[in-house]
């Protein structure tokens, strides 16, 4: 199974705005430097968070801040934003099976079912994480340091 790392650097980018917000003016380029990624693919990735209504990005002069609490801003919600396919894209099933063999006849119903339980479940899992607990998992790698 694989995400979207745009979910990754999209949490990346909340931490730093969160973290760095208030004594500077987090721009898309200085995401960039800090995420490694290109800054269109931040540019991307902060549009797609404002959107939603997660960040808020000041017109002309730029600059994000968070606009929903952390209880608020869930792992399910940052990747819907960032990547509103990574989920149905995560699991599929061959698309040529034979028709003329008894399990390929039947192979796709019976994996949909099954991955669309595989797939309630992590959304249910990633509904439960929020950045709050995202935050203090950071908070506390960096006290280890």
């Amino acid at each position: 199974m694989h995400i979207s790392n745009k979910c990754s650097i999209a949490v990346h980018c909340l931490i730093f705005i969160n973290e760095f917000g208030s004594e500077r003016k987090v721009t898309s380029e200085l995401l960039s430097m800090s995420t490694g990624c290109n800054p269109v693919t931040i540019r991307n990735i902060i549009s797609a968070l404002k959107k939603d209504g997660i960040i808020d990005v000041k017109s002309g002069t730029g600059g994000a801040a968070l606009s929903a609490s952390l209880e608020e801003i869930d792992l399910y919600r940052i990747c819907m934003a960032v990547d509103p396919k990574a989920i149905d894209n995560m699991m599929g099933v061959h698309s040529n099976p034979s028709a003329f063999c008894p399990i390929g006849r039947k192979i796709k119903p019976v994996l949909s079912r099954t991955y669309s339980k595989i797939q309630g479940d992590l959304i249910e899992s990633m509904k439960k994480i929020n950045m709050e607990q995202i935050l203090r998992e950071y908070r506390s790698q960096k006290d280890r340091q």
